[in-house]
């Protein structure tokens, strides 16, 4: 129920000979009439007499109900903004709603703050999804349109809903060159990125996080937190020659190793394997999306992980049969074969298989990247014949000696050698 000090200034506003100017008198002190606990109920009461009196016309009530809006934004108060805000909407959605297009708009915009501010984003995203944003309804600009769409994608994803977030996403790339305001190409930017990362896009989001951190408009703590999100992007991409330029730039960038993600970069941009206790210990500092399951029954941690090693493995070893390799990725002997079919199938690892003796042969060259270009041309006994070049190698290399030994000391040579 409304304060009786509410009531008694409502009744003298609506016997006033202007009661335009008597009600925006009562909205500008009602802080000091009313009480929190009767905040809510004053402000109703306000609004009923604003949008049904038959004695007010469209302009005033317009008016009356921007001062309204300052005097609800005055109060400062999440949930009061949001039930006195309800109110209002419940009016406006009668047949005159049409006539109050702009005051209902930031009604909604006022009512999504505060839903921010109580952290649930969901309805905040569904107010400013509400706001009309067609040029025949109200004047708007591309930058308005900008302004309430970032707003939208950052609330949903707040609670990791990718496919409405990405909607809104694709309305903006329409029209984002045409705005600029740095803020928000940076807020576009930066939203690209966390969809990318998690549409699991690695590498397309590890480009777009290092581009971000080094805007000069964020400050030095925000730009360290995404050259670190960059950096666990490009290490949960999948293995290969587009993953390891990936991995150049931002071993180069100086301020890595100031990051305590700069131990798994080093090691994977230097093809080094990688113990479990490092693997647990960067897993900590993952996102949940990041740590979640395929659709193999692996993280997606664990994937980039075993294909990482599975790519150290080939700089150390020339050949390695599938159990050994198994052994080594931590994976029983199948998977270890499937694991290296798919990257040599992808381009990711160059190499070939022989089922027979289920033996993996590496090439010591790097991948293209380029789908079927892994496959490496089988020759039949190519390994026999290497060790074999190498044995006659070796045999020239003594013969070289002697007959080196026999011109320079004749003697001691038939006195030690058999030649």
């Amino acid at each position: 129920m409304a304060s009786p000090k509410v009531q008694e200034a409502l009744a003298q506003a609506q016997l006033a000979p202007d009661q335009t100017a008597a009600l925006e008198s009562l909205l500008a002190n009602l802080k000091t009439l009313s009480t929190p606990q009767t905040a809510a109920a004053d402000l109703k009461s306000i609004a009923d007499v604003i949008l049904t009196s038959p004695n007010f016309g469209i302009v005033a009530q317009r008016a009356v109900l921007a001062a309204y809006i300052t005097s609800l934004q005055g109060f400062e108060n999440a949930d009061l903004t949001i039930e006195a805000g309800q109110h209002v909407l419940d009016h406006l959605s009668s047949s005159q709603s049409h006539s109050f297009v702009d005051q209902g708009a930031t009604i909604r915009e006022l009512m999504a703050d505060a839903h921010e501010a109580n952290e649930d984003n969901l309805e905040a995203a569904k107010l400013l999804a509400e706001i009309p944003l067609d040029r025949s309804q109200r004047k708007v600009t591309n930058e308005d349109r900008v302004k309430i769409w970032v707003r939208i994608v950052r609330n949903y994803l707040e609670i990791d809903d990718t496919t409405a977030a990405e909607t809104y996403l694709n309305k903006l790339r329409n029209i984002i060159y045409t705005v600029s305001d740095p803020a928000l190409n940076l807020h576009f930017k930066l939203s690209t990125a966390r969809i990318q990362d998690a549409k699991r896009e690695f590498l397309s989001s590890s480009q777009a996080y290092h581009d971000i951190s080094l805007s000069p408009a964020i400050s030095d703590e925000e730009r360290l937190h995404t050259l670190s999100m960059a950096i666990k992007c490009a290490i949960l991409a999948p293995a290969g020659p587009l993953r390891s330029r990936t991995l150049g730039r931002l071993f180069k960038d100086e301020r890595s190793p100031n990051l305590e993600e700069f131990g798994m970069l080093e090691k994977m941009f230097f093809d080094r394997l990688l113990a479990p206790a490092e693997v647990d210990k960067f897993a900590q500092g993952l996102s949940p999306h990041q740590l979640a399951t395929t659709s193999d029954g692996s993280t997606v941690l664990a994937k980039a992980v075993v294909e990482h090693n599975l790519l150290g493995a080939s700089r150390l070893y020339s050949s390695i049969g599938f159990e050994a390799l198994g052994t080594l990725l931590g994976l029983d002997a199948d998977k270890a074969e499937d694991t290296t079919a798919r990257m040599i199938e992808q381009g990711r690892l160059v190499g070939s298989i022989d089922q027979i003796e289920q033996v993996i042969y590496f090439e010591n060259r790097e991948a293209s990247g380029e789908k079927g270009s892994g496959r490496a041309e089988v020759t039949i006994g190519k390994e026999m014949r290497h060790w074999d070049a190498n044995v006659q190698s070796l045999a020239e290399e003594v013969e070289n000696i002697t007959n080196a030994l026999q011109r320079e000391y004749p003697d001691f040579v038939a006195a030690n050698l058999v030649v």
